[in-house]
């Protein structure tokens, strides 16, 4: 993986705009899934101060609720959403998922991917394979599976589902993620607690920035293929180049 600027004028189409600067200058479609031609974000001794990531994951108004701003000051800059170097053998449109590094990568054309930061599942609660979006949901529902019900207090509150909100733990949006026709109980979804981005806290499901879920969210159709690598630890980067423990 490089993401080191690229020596060309290719470099003006690396990272993404905020969500709302993005919609407001070309109309996304679901099957668009590389998305428009990218504003570059420049490269500054503190990220956390750039206009443009401040602008990225600033508030977004016109939904149901209000997202809030993201403190960029709790945000490992590394997990921040940007374009990168990704020489890959999965279909530009698939979705890897690297557990173990804590990223996100959507293939587009050309070697590329935009790249999220992610937090995931705790030791024992994580899962890998190959899946399938076949659902999408804005503001989604939470209902917390038995088990979760059995052992968590909080959980238990909500055993018959907990309404879409910004309290909600799915966040904003949701992909939910099956596997062979049968519903995996896993998803990609935003999250209520930001500062969790980049560590093992969740019940095995992959939780992203609000404003990152929702970019997601508008770029891939369902019927896309979500890959979940095998966070063993080995040399390298497993599984990036297609192969998978």
């Amino acid at each position: 993986m490089n993401e080191q600027s690229r020596p060309t004028a290719e470099n003006d189409r690396r990272p993404v705009v905020s969500r709302r600067l993005f919609l407001a200058a070309v109309p996304l479609t679901l099957s668009a899934c590389v998305g428009a031609p990218l504003t570059p974000i420049r490269s500054l001794a503190d990220a956390r101060s750039d206009p443009q990531y401040l602008s990225m994951y600033g508030p977004v108004s016109g939904e149901p609720f209000p997202v809030p701003a993201i403190d960029l000051r709790r945000i490992d800059p590394q997990f921040y959403r940007r374009q990168v170097d990704f020489p890959t053998s999965e279909r530009v449109g698939t979705i890897v998922v690297d557990p173990r590094q804590k990223f996100l990568y959507l293939v587009q054309d050309g070697g590329l991917a935009m790249r999220y930061g992610i937090g995931v599942g705790r030791e024992g609660f994580g899962w890998s394979g190959r899946a399938t979006i076949r659902r999408k949901a804005q503001w989604p529902k939470w209902t917390p599976p038995a088990e979760m019900v059995a052992r968590d207090e909080k959980a238990a509150k909500w055993a018959g589902g907990m309404p879409g909100g910004i309290e909600n733990p799915l966040g904003a949006r949701a992909l939910y993620l099956y596997e062979g026709g049968r519903d995996t109980l896993y998803r990609i979804h935003g999250t209520n607690e930001p500062w969790t981005i980049g560590s093992n806290v969740s019940s095995g499901c992959i939780r992203m920035l609000n404003q990152d879920a929702m970019d997601l969210y508008d770029r891939v159709p369902t019927g896309s293929e979500v890959l979940v690598l095998n966070d063993t630890p080995t040399s390298g980067r497993p599984g990036i180049f297609g192969s998978m423990v």
